[in-house]
Parts: C-alpha cells; sequence; structure tokens
C-alpha cells in the first residue's frame, strides 16, 4: 500500500537495484555522513491539493522518529541517543542531522512515504500514483489515480496511465488462480512453486520467473548456553566441524530440484546473488560431500558403526529440528534433510509446531535443538541485517542477546557488521560485508539450503510489466502499467 500510494524522496529502481531521484532532484550527504540535504520538487501537490513543501518532510520525520510511534522503518535511522534535527532554510530545501554517520543513508529514504504537515485528510493525503478509495476489511482495496502525481512520460502525458486498482484479499489460492486463469486479475505477484507450475501448465504465457530472490531458506542448531539441553549436544552444536559436517550431508541441488520443482537455487549465506552489490562473488554453495562429511566427524572423535553415528562418549547422535506447521514446503525440506543426515548415521526427528509455539521455543525457552525456517528479505542494504548478525542483537538465532561475543568469530563479526554500519566508503564497507560473509560461510551458525525465486504470475492484457527479483516484483513500476491496448483503463 505504501508503495503505491506514498510518495517518496528516492526510489531505489527495482531493476537496476540504484537509488534515483523521486520528490526530490538531487540530495548530498555531509557533516561525515550525519547530515543529508535535500532540493526538492516544487509545483507538486498532495492528491487533496494541499501544496508540498519541506515542512511535510520535516513532519514526516519528526513523526518517524518518535519513539513513541514505534516505526520499523523509524528505526532504521537510529543511528545513536540523540534527537533527529530538522533544518528548512527553504521551502524546497531542508536539511536533516541524525546524532552519528548512517551509511547507506539515501536509500533508506525510499521507504520514507512522505506525509502533509497541514492537510485535513492527514495520511490519505498522498503523494504517490494511487489514493485509497474505498477499504473493505477482508475483502478489496480500492485505489483511485491521483489527478496530482508529479509524473509524466516522454510525450508529456501525466501518469499513471491506469485509472484506479482493485486490490482483492483473496484467502483461497485455487480461486485466485481459477479468476486468473479466466481473466479477471491481470496479476499475482508473488507465487510459490506449486501454484507457479500450476498457471504454466494451464497457460505457460502468464507465468514470469524472474530468478533468485532476496529470500532465504536456513536451518541452525540452538547454541543458547543456559538452554535445557544436555551438555553433550551443546558441546556437538557448538562445534563448527559438527555444523559443516551436517551441512555438506545435505543435498542443497536436490532441495531445489524435488521441493521448489526447480524454482530454487542452492543458498551460499547471508546475501544473496540476487543482491548484485552486496554479494560476495568469490564464495559458492557448500558442496554436498558425504565422505567430507564422514571425514569431518571423524576428527572431531565421531564414529560411524553399523549405520549408527556416535560421539567419542558413545552417545548416538539424534537430534530434532522444528518447524512450522502448515508450511508444505519447510516439511518437506525437513524430510529430505532428514533422509540426507540418515546416510552419515545421524538420526533426525522432525517435530511441526503451531507458529506462535515455534517463536516461543526459539526466542524464550530455548526448548529446541535445531530449526528449519526462512528469512524474507526486502532491503538491499547489509545494515538491515544487524539485528540479526550483531552478538547482542535478539535475532541472533543461534545464541540471541549476548551481552559479550561467545565466540571469537562472534566478535570479529559483530566488529565488521560496527564498522561497515559507520563506513561511508561503499568499497570499504564493501571489504567489511566480503569479509562477515566468508566468516559465515566458514563457521555456518546458518546452514543456508536455498534461495527461492521470485515466481509471479501477469495477464498478457497487461501492458509494459517486467517482473524482478525484488518486492514489488510485478508493480514496481506501476505508474508505467497499461492495460490493453489502451493509455489509461480500469485494472
Amino acid at each position: 500500500m505504501r508503495y503505491l500510494t506514498g510518495g517518496v524522496l528516492i526510489r531505489v529502481d527495482r531493476l537496476t537495484q540504484a537509488a534515483g531521484p523521486e520528490l526530490a532532484i538531487s540530495w548530498k550527504i555531509s557533516n561525515g555522513g550525519k547530515t543529508i540535504t535535500f532540493k526538492l520538487r516544487e509545483g507538486i501537490h498532495f492528491s487533496d491539493g494541499s501544496p508540498f513543501s519541506a515542512d511535510d518532510v520535516a513532519y514526516t520525520m519528526q513523526l518517524l522518529m518518535d519513539p513513541s510511534v514505534h516505526s520499523p522503518t523509524g528505526d532504521s535511522f537510529r543511528s545513536d541517543e540523540g534527537k533527529v534535527e530538522t533544518r528548512v532554510p527553504a521551502p524546497n530545501r531542508i536539511a536533516i542531522t541524525f546524532p552519528a554517520p548512517i551509511a547507506g543513508l539515501d536509500k533508506l529514504f525510499d521507504q520514507v512515504a512522505i506525509m502533509s504537515a497541514k492537510s485535513p485528510k492527514k495520511e490519505m493525503a498522498v503523494l504517490g500514483p494511487y489514493y485509497v478509495a474505498e477499504y473493505k476489511a477482508g475483502s478489496y482495496v480500492q485505489l483511485q489515480r491521483n489527478p496530482n502525481y508529479w509524473r509524466h512520460d516522454a510525450a508529456g502525458r501525466q501518469l499513471p496511465y491506469i485509472d484506479s486498482v482493485h486490490l482483492d484479499i483473496q484467502q483461497n489460492r485455487d480461486t485466485e488462480m481459477l479468476r486468473l486463469v479466466r481473466g479477471e486479475i491481470d496479476f499475482i505477484s508473488s507465487l510459490d512453486a506449486e501454484y507457479f507450475d500450476k498457471v504454466t501448465s494451464q497457460n505457460p504465457a502468464l507465468a514470469h520467473d524472474a530468478g533468485v530472490s532476496l529470500d532465504s531458506e536456513q536451518m541452525w542448531f540452538n547454541q543458547v548456553k543456559n538452554s535445557p539441553l544436555p551438555g553433550y549436544k551443546k558441546a556437538w552444536f557448538a562445534s563448527t566441524s559438527f555444523r559443516r559436517a551436517v551441512s555438506e550431508a545435505i543435498n542443497r541441488e536436490d532441495l531445489a530440484r524435488i521441493v521448489f520443482h526447480g524454482h530454487a537455487q542452492p543458498a551460499v549465506g547471508p546475501i544473496s546473488p540476487a543482491n548484485k552489490f552486496w554479494f560476495n562473488a568469490k564464495l559458492q554453495a557448500h558442496p554436498f560431500d558425504q565422505k567430507s562429511a564422514l571425514r569431518r566427524l571423524a576428527q572431531e572423535g565421531f564414529q560411524l558403526r553399523d549405520g549408527v553415528l556416535r560421539d567419542r562418549d558413545g552417545h548416538t547422535v539424534e537430534f530434532s529440528v522444528i518447524t512450522n506447521a502448515g508450511n508444505k514446503y519447510r516439511e518437506r525440506m525437513a524430510t529430505m534433510v532428514q533422509q540426507d543426515l540418515a546416510e552419515i548415521g545421524i538420526k533426525l526427528n522432525i517435530v511441526t509446531l503451531d507458529f506462535p509455539s515455534l517463536i516461543e521455543r526459539i526466542t524464550r525457552t530455548f526448548d529446541y535443538e535445531a530449526c528449519l525456517l526462512g528469512l524474507f528479505n526486502n532491503d538491499l542494504d547489509p545494515n538491515s541485517q544487524m539485528n540479526v548478525w550483531l552478538s547482542s542483537a535478539e535475532n541472533h538465532q543461534w545464541n540471541p542477546s549476548q551481552k559479550t561475543p561467545q565466540t571469537e568469530w562472534e566478535a570479529e563479526i559483530d566488529k565488521l557488521m560496527r564498522a561497515q554500519a559507520s563506513t561511508l566508503d561503499d568499497k570499504k564497507r564493501k571489504s567489511y560485508v566480503d569479509k562477515m560473509q566468508e566468516i559465515a560461510w566458514e563457521q555456518e551458525p546458518f546452514i543456508y539450503l536455498v534461495n527461492r525465486n521470485a515466481l509471479s504470475a501477469i495477464s498478457a492484457s497487461l501492458r509494459n510489466a517486467h517482473p524482478v527479483v525484488l518486492r514489488p516484483q510485478v508493480y514496481w513500476n506501476i505508474d508505467e502499467l497499461s492495460v490493453g491496448g489502451e493509455v489509461a483503463r480500469k485494472h
């Protein structure tokens, strides 16, 4: 909704992954990376006719950074303790100063929809291509073309081409698919592999696979020191060799081919190959090599006898993996991992839990041995993963909220992530992030399994659609889409 209705100062192009001007025609970062100054477009109005100026940007930032609002978007800008200051030297200029430098500061504004400081309609007055005309809870959202939208095409025609957008809130995937094939809806922005193949079998022209996405599926072991696990299992899970051996025993190619019908690829690490700038191209997915896995385990004192793996003290190697019930892809992956690990003598038990119970286990009670889940990534910048990779972070899943790093390699990752977050030189940042990826690849606190592909379905009547791997996959260029042979038509 924010993408369809909210006007932003800077937009990250979902195709090129580069930042470009929107409501701001130019910007400059100064003061050691703490201040960003924008020059704004003039003569622009909100959807209700209210004039747009720097005062609206100042108002938006003040609201965004208000601690009582608890804005996740605002959290991205919280570089340090202290207030964010705004200065408006002219109606078309604003300087925003943060307490500390923020790496990748300009691209963060892609997420900030500017609100009107004066309109009586408040957040209903928008600067994006559409405004909300009607909303029926659980049923649909009706958007109408913003009559004051500032963008025009090369011929001088005001955008967007499409007059209205009807967003159906559809609970049943089968009904959604039927309506797509009948031509009652124009696109489905995100599909899973099974339904993508159904579309392909019924009408191949509708199906679009944009390639590997930013999203990953991974498995990890519980390394929390005070967890209720027996000491010998804690020792297994804390062993890099054990984690590496388990990783090598898993056939990622099979997971991609069988579970995701080929619409995925073996994952490499924290950053997907879809992230063109930040991905460390020197790294490759861990190979499937069960003989190497057994050699690693033997070096740690594990022995395979009569098809059963035992540790140096004679304990049978057996553990459970939890995943969320009802997610058939993760349940299938767990079953295939179970079969792979059986080949090296490890017994894996699969436990499916409702999502609240699973979250309780991995964040509060730590009463689990291993977990298989996924991460959905919307942001290219590695700063978006600070809440995962800092040892003190709550989402540092294998061992969250550490007062001090438990291992030397975690301390090194802390150092690298903080260094990249405070460095304004992209080449230096890249070197830090590359090293972080190398450590994560070597230590495998997360055993990355696959990166899923970005799958969508698009009607032939929808023109100028170029599906991409970044969300929103299909309607990232909504103001340039058209339907049928007409320049403007209901959609």
